[in-house]
């Protein structure tokens, strides 16, 4: 019989094994929307609604969850904090397959590698969550890094911005939601099912939907979209009360580092030394963050279970890519 320090020891292994695995099939997800660059990227993100949302429903079936769901939609302000949730959400999805497949992966990993400060000016603002010293620290040298972008490039670096905004909100919404990870993402993808469906019907009477017009693989590659939102999200679902949220808030840089990589040596998008630059400095400003939120949780550790408190960006939410 196993001792309770090796039980501990085994969940803590399997749930780094589990969230390790779920940010490399988000950073590697690139490989499966640019299979699907021919296909219009809003029916992507209606095919991606309804096939999730499937496996989801099914998912609660199996494992319960509608307790939740009538918890958090049980009064009007509820129901407007998911929906809001469902629209950032559906605009982070659509930006990010629309950027994968017109060529510009190493912006949309920029974009996640941005999340974290953005939540951090989120809780900033919008909580009123007092930042230390070395958080404003690391939300200057991102600043720069992206001022800096924004002077070399031609064009302002929008998929990036985009991607960062709607992914700090959401998580901001997500972090005073009542919901789980499944039943969250199940009910947000329920609510916006009706437009998915109608939208789909629509490009079929239109003659442009892909359904019944397309080879055999690409039907299938459609029709595991729901697969591809589920099976990350639960190995996050397994990983999340495993491991400490530290942990989980390094082990998160995997899936932009990877989609960087996609973008630079798989599809050979253009990455200059200036642009290796002012990557740089947004680099420097996630360790200085990583670095100040680790401090922050092992005092709070060391004082007692009663005072830890995540720290704003801290907490990972699943279900982007």
């Amino acid at each position: 019989m196993l001792s309770k320090s090796e039980t501990q020891e085994g969940r803590a292994r399997s749930g780094v094994v589990a969230a390790a695995a779920c940010y490399l099939m988000w950073g590697l997800v690139p490989l499966y929307w640019k299979q699907l660059k021919a296909v219009n990227s809003v029916e992507l993100i209606a095919h991606r609604h309804l096939w999730s949302m499937v496996i989801l429903l099914l998912l609660l079936g199996r494992w319960g969850g509608w307790h939740e769901i009538r918890a958090a939609l049980g009064t009007w302000a509820g129901l407007g904090r998911v929906m809001l949730g469902a629209c950032l959400l559906t605009a982070n999805w659509l930006v990010y397959v629309w950027g994968v497949n017109t060529g510009h992966i190493i912006e949309t990993s920029l974009g996640y590698f941005l999340v974290p400060l953005v939540s951090v000016l989120a809780g900033r603002f919008l909580l009123g969550e007092h930042l230390r010293r070395l958080q404003w620290i690391a939300v200057g040298l991102a600043a720069i890094g992206v001022a800096i972008l924004m002077r070399q490039a031609t064009r302002i670096p929008w998929i990036a911005l985009m991607l960062a905004a709607t992914w700090g909100c959401y998580s901001i919404l997500r972090k005073r939601s009542k919901l789980g990870a499944v039943p969250g993402l199940a009910v947000e993808t329920l609510l916006l099912s009706p437009l998915a469906v109608g939208y789909l019907a629509w490009r079929h009477q239109e003659g442009t939907g892909v359904m019944g017009r397309v080879d055999a693989t690409t039907h299938l590659l459609v029709l595991s979209s729901g697969l591809v939102t589920a099976v990350p999200l639960l190995l996050f679902a397994h990983a999340a009360p495993r491991i400490r949220l530290s942990t989980l808030g390094l082990l998160q840089y995997i899936a932009p580092t990877a989609q960087l990589m996609l973008g630079v040596w798989v599809y050979q998008e253009s990455f200059s030394m200036a642009r290796l630059g002012s990557f740089g400095l947004i680099w420097c400003g996630l360790a200085l963050y990583t670095l100040d939120n680790l401090s922050a949780h092992r005092r709070s550790a060391a004082r007692g279970p009663a005072e830890v408190k995540v720290e704003p960006g801290s907490e990972v939410r699943p279900g982007r890519e």
